[in-house]
């Protein structure tokens, strides 16, 4: 079993990252563009592999082209390790709490091929 690792796409502030970062130094948490991170722009397609290659649940705002890639990735017998939609005006300390709750208290494997919005 695994904790959930992060990879915050790159719309959300990087505050997000820094305060998960903050209260535990053991939180994976990348943010597009980072090294080790798929680059800015990087189209949304090569990202859903990309997670689903390293790992790492993907935190996003973006439901206007996001949608269908997923579904096409899907169609395609592909897997994701979880992707989390952010409800519209959620603050940057719902997102850190919600986030920091589940990496304290989940495994990775429990968000196999979920999507969810948070706050939950």
């Amino acid at each position: 079993m695994s904790r959930p690792r992060y990879l915050l796409d790159e719309h959300i502030p990087r505050a997000v990252q820094r305060q998960l970062r903050r209260r535990d130094l053991r939180i994976e948490v990348l943010a597009i563009g980072d090294p080790g991170a798929p680059a800015a722009g990087t189209p949304d397609p090569t990202i859903l592999t990309w997670i689903e290659e390293n790992g790492y649940i993907l935190i996003t705002e973006n439901r206007r082209t996001l949608p269908a890639y997923l579904a096409a990735h899907f169609a395609a017998g592909r897997h994701i390790p979880g992707l989390f939609w952010l409800r519209p005006g959620t603050s940057i300390g719902e997102i850190v709490e919600e986030l920091y709750l589940i990496w304290q208290s989940c495994t990775a494997e429990e968000f196999l091929d979920q999507t969810l919005y948070l706050p939950l």
